[in-house]
């Protein structure tokens, strides 16, 4: 998969001052990003994950475990949110204690984990944000960004809608996820932005079901009761499209659904979309990979900026190409 890079490069305080000396006199040689860099060294790398008990979080877990193991210099170590902002920032400042070499998040919400980001930076220790932000500017506030573009992925998604599901129009429901998170907030824009390529689509209904499957099967539940017409919703995530489906089979209606991740696995989105449970996921990059290289540019290759954002494309899962990707 492609990942597509963009924004300034994050650049030590340290060799801004050299390029300032540089006016007046020959050219610095540019300073690391970290100090304590080095090809044969050992470094600890802490992965602060939001919720370990979310399908697509293991996910992310397991593919950077695989990502980390192929560079003997690096440990790994991951502790699990559990979905608590107090336990995630108390796991944050653990890592600062053990002055870990780097730091991985992926915050649960973005503001109240913003003020243990800013210690980590503080404190020296380069901060890579997996798919969720904190409050701030990569470059400045963290070291860097690297994701999915949540809100062209949703985009995708509506314009699929409008022009292959529902080309006639109808009503569509969004299920969004936890509202104070920012891939919430930009998958639910991107999702109506693309639908309004088709005026003939109404979005009806639009509930908060913080990435959870029995409370989107509620929601979508009580929506179908309000708008029994409903013909199609866009799920935020994977799991919340699996409750979806389970609130249309017990309405006894056809809906189709979309989800978002496109997790692999009997329970993941792309088997619900070859099984035709499903109309189409659209996966959501780890960028565990990405993230390891990143790792091994600030601390074995000693580089002396990385780019700041690192957005990695997704890829539209289908009944056309479903058992392709499935490996069937």
């Amino acid at each position: 998969m492609d990942a597509i890079t963009r924004g300034r490069r994050a650049i030590p305080a340290a060799l801004l001052a050299g390029t300032i000396l540089a006016t007046a006199g020959p050219a610095l040689a540019a300073d690391p990003l970290v100090k304590a860099c080095s090809k044969t060294g050992e470094f600890v790398i802490g992965f602060s994950q939001a919720n370990n008990a979310e399908p697509y979080r293991q996910h992310v877990n397991d593919e950077l475990t695989a990502a980390a193991k192929a560079v003997p210099q690096f440990t790994l170590q991951i502790a699990d949110g559990a979905g608590n902002v107090n336990t995630q920032t108390s796991q944050v400042d653990n890592f600062i204690t053990q002055k870990v070499d780097l730091l991985l998040i992926s915050p649960f919400e973005a503001a109240p984990l913003t003020p243990a980001v800013k210690r980590a930076m503080e404190a020296g220790i380069p901060v890579i944000e997996l798919d969720r932000k904190t409050v701030g500017d990569p470059g400045k506030d963290y070291t860097a960004f690297i994701g999915g573009d949540n809100y062209k992925i949703a985009l995708e998604a509506g314009h699929y809608t409008a022009k292959t599901l529902l080309p006639d129009g109808g009503q569509v429901a969004v299920l969004e996820g936890l509202p104070s998170s920012t891939p919430a907030v930009e998958r639910l824009n991107g999702f109506k932005d693309g639908v309004k390529d088709n005026g003939k689509i109404e979005v009806v209904a639009e509930q908060a079901a913080d990435w959870l499957p029995d409370k989107a099967q509620t929601a979508f539940s009580a929506m179908l009761q309000a708008h029994p017409d409903i013909k199609m919703v866009y799920a935020s995530n994977d799991m919340m499209a699996a409750g979806a489906r389970l609130a249309a089979k017990g309405a006894g209606k056809e809906v189709k659904i979309i989800g978002t991740d496109g997790l692999p696995g009997p329970a993941g989105g792309i088997e619900a979309v070859v099984r035709g449970e499903w109309a189409a996921t659209f996966t959501y990059p780890t960028g565990a990979k990405e993230a390891i290289d990143m790792a091994k540019a600030i601390l074995l290759d000693c580089a002396p900026s990385v780019d700041t954002v690192v957005t990695v494309a997704t890829t539209a899962i289908t009944p056309e190409n479903a058992k392709q990707m499935a490996g069937k």
